[in-house]
């Protein structure tokens, strides 16, 4: 929800803004504005199928900027807020984030998606031009104006830096940091910044991913596809990835089709699939990894968390090449019906914008099921769960793990209390990566 001056009448505090999403659309998000005093609704957006969210009022009230998937990417769009001038505002062909209005409403500022790098820019609100002000190799994220509407502030973070507050110069795009984050024992290291490169899945699809090549290769590879689906690995700083790097490992980032960032065909290309072609695309980075010099192709391991552990149980459990020789599966799933019926409301109705309601779908949920599969397994997995998470429920590893013992698979298994659907306690963190390295390290290293 957000305030601004009204326009036409309208006073800012009494007319918020805010994003609806309909149950009976899941895939429709639309930008409504509220009376406060009276209740009084009015939609400014009403596309079936269609996401529209992110509202931000013009300084002087006259209108609200908006993110919306309309044109099939994340564009800016424009509207009244009587609903009337509703419009496109920019045609870039790339998704933007992250949009605040200039102080004198001339501009906006935002983020540019260049393949999981994000750019600062400004926006003309007249033409919708785009001004590229800094287009480092990392994600700008958050800007805002300073009053005077001649400097920026943003976060910035990278493979090499972990995220810092910095101010950027309008006119000349001058990045001053104001924070300093990075750890002094790391200064003398030398981190790495992958390669962009893409390989084609098994029906041709071009995969994009990073790839992180150790300055000594210890000819051992992982593959990490990301959680979501529906989220992007980017130019980020993750100095658990540096640190396997730095021990020799060759690291693959896949993303695979369901995620962000390349447009909305290719986000939605995983709808009713489920662990069918994102689980090929991830095989296919396998191939990927075992073409590259240096490579040994019997010694390539897959670790994922969420929605990369569930990546992680397909991938081993319907692979007829046996391409990886183990897997680091840190909270994810492998029946998605139980599992659905065991998480919070929201991630039901996450589960259910892929893949629609188990009830009239049964059939996708069970063909999106690894545990059906377990007979396949032949390779190794560690296993790790918190026994807080209510994203996807401890029961998920439970019943995996019983599966794996009845049919005599090899696993190891660890759970831990207090812990939900991310590792924040430092012990916690501690035994895992201890864990995952050991693991790694014993399967994969000579």
């Amino acid at each position: 929800m957000s305030g601004g001056v009204g326009g036409r009448g309208l006073v800012a505090p009494s007319y918020p803004d805010y994003t609806f999403r309909p149950f009976n659309d899941l895939n429709r998000l639309d930008i409504h504005i509220v009376e406060v005093e009276t209740g009084q609704i009015r939609e400014l957006t009403m596309w079936p199928k269609v996401r529209n969210w992110h509202g931000r009022w013009s300084p002087d009230g006259s209108q609200i900027a908006f993110l919306s998937q309309q044109s099939g990417w994340n564009e800016v769009w424009l509207v009244r807020p009587d609903g009337g001038g509703l419009r496109q505002l920019t045609h870039l062909g790339r998704d933007v984030a992250d949009i605040a209005w200039s102080p004198d409403g001339a501009r906006l500022a935002c983020t540019l998606n260049h393949g999981g790098a994000l750019h600062l820019a400004l926006l003309d609100a007249q033409t919708g031009e785009a001004t590229t002000l800094r287009a480092d190799a990392g994600i700008y994220s958050r800007p805002q104006w300073f009053p005077d509407g001649q400097s920026l502030i943003a976060l910035f973070e990278s493979p090499l830096q972990p995220p810092d507050v910095v101010k950027v110069g309008v006119g000349d795009g001058r990045i001053t940091p104001l924070t300093f984050s990075q750890l002094p024992a790391l200064t003398p290291n030398r981190l790495q910044l992958p390669e962009t490169v893409s390989y084609q899945s098994t029906d041709g699809l071009e995969i994009p991913a990073f790839l992180y090549r150790p300055e000594k290769p210890n000819g051992a590879a992982i593959a990490h596809p990301h959680g979501g689906p529906s989220l992007q690995k980017q130019l980020e700083w993750d100095v658990m990835v540096q640190y396997f790097v730095a021990k020799g490992y060759t690291w693959l980032q896949p993303n695979y089709r369901g995620s962000t960032g390349y447009g909305v065909s290719f986000e939605q290309a995983n709808y009713n699939d489920w662990g069918k072609g994102d689980t090929q695309d991830c095989l296919h980075g396998a191939r990927f990894l075992q073409k590259l010099p240096g490579i040994d192709p019997a010694r390539i391991a897959i670790y994922g968390a969420s929605y990369g552990g569930y990546m992680v149980a397909c991938t081993l459990s319907r692979d007829p090449d046996y391409l990886f020789a183990c897997g680091v599966d840190k909270f994810g799933d492998a029946n998605t019906i139980s599992s659905w019926a065991q998480c919070n409301r929201d991630l039901r109705l996450y589960s259910e914008i892929f893949m629609g309601h188990p009830a009239q779908n049964r059939q996708v949920y069970l063909d999106a099921s690894p545990i059906y599969q377990v007979g396949a397994v032949q390779k190794p997995v560690l296993i790790c769960h918190g026994l807080e998470d209510d994203v996807v429920p401890p029961q998920a590893s439970e019943e995996w793990t019983h599966a794996l013992r009845q049919a005599g698979k090899t696993f190891e298994y660890k759970t831990y209390a207090g812990e939900g659907h991310g590792f924040l306690q430092r012990a916690t963190q501690l035994d895992f990566y201890g864990r995952m390295q050991r693991f790694l390290d014993w399967y994969l290293l000579p």
